[in-house]
């Protein structure tokens, strides 16, 4: 049986570590047979995804800080020198300081919410903007998000309207990118033992609470997460856009228990 994903070209944002879910993604898609190409911030990320970057395949690794149009520009310039053509781009990128994530929403500052919505939402818009000149026809762009987007989750607070913006975000791309044949979809994970889920306060309870009541009884993986990235890059995903793919053993369908 031929890989999902043979002779397609993959680009994964936000891998951090081989802990990270952007990794466990990337690390499906390789498997797969998509080539990759990953992305780093800057200089205090660029070893280790690097170094990932040589496991999975001699990836293609190169810089892009998504709070600078300058720097999407530069690496849509560096895929075009090398011939390089996107048929899915995974958007795993969320920020928000960490004193945000704690204590009431109310409290959240004017400058931090405009960080928040500018790094984990408006990120997805200008790297789409920037990028589609080197999307492959019938490309798939995909973004990680979380119930938090639209249910009030303890302590996720600024995160979960940044969220919420990156959904409506998915909606409107799809609707201006369908006409080129590019879909544009959500994945909204489960809860996952990372280091920037660490960060939100009662995260240890969060797992507790989902594993307890969702349909499944358990908590989902990085590589159910990253099953689910190959679904929608493949084709098998053609006629899919516009759309939040759960992936989180069926939490979300849940009521009072």
């Amino acid at each position: 049986m031929p890989s999902l994903l043979a002779g397609k070209t993959a680009l994964v944002s936000g891998v951090a570590n081989r802990w990270s879910i952007a990794y466990a993604c990337a690390k499906e898609l390789a498997r797969n047979g998509a080539s990759l190409v990953l992305t780093y911030e800057g200089e205090r990320t660029q070893p280790e995804v690097e170094k990932l970057g040589a496991e999975l395949g001699n990836a293609l690794v190169a810089q892009c800080d998504v709070g600078q149009d300058a720097s999407i520009a530069a690496l849509r310039a560096l895929l075009e020198e090398r011939g390089v053509r996107l048929d899915a781009v995974l958007h795993s990128i969320a920020f928000a300081r960490k004193e945000e994530l704690t204590g009431k929403f109310y409290a959240t500052s004017r400058d931090g919410y405009a960080l928040a919505l500018d790094v984990s939402a408006y990120s997805l818009v200008a790297m789409c903007r920037e990028l589609r000149s080197v999307f492959a026809a019938q490309a798939s762009v995909m973004a990680m998000t979380y119930l938090g987007s639209v249910r009030a989750v303890p302590s996720y607070n600024v995160m979960g309207v940044a969220k919420a913006a990156l959904e409506a975000c998915v909606r409107y791309l799809a609707a201006d990118l369908g006409e080129s044949g590019v879909r544009v979809n959500a994945i909204s994970a489960g809860p996952i033992k990372t280091a920037s889920a660490r960060a939100v306060g009662g995260f240890t309870n969060i797992l507790g609470e989902v594993a307890a009541k969702s349909p499944l009884r358990r908590n989902v993986t990085q590589t159910d997460v990253g099953n689910a990235a190959v679904f929608l890059a493949s084709d098998l995903s053609s006629a899919i856009t516009g759309h939040v793919l759960y992936v989180d053993a069926g939490y979300n369908i849940m009521g009072m228990t």
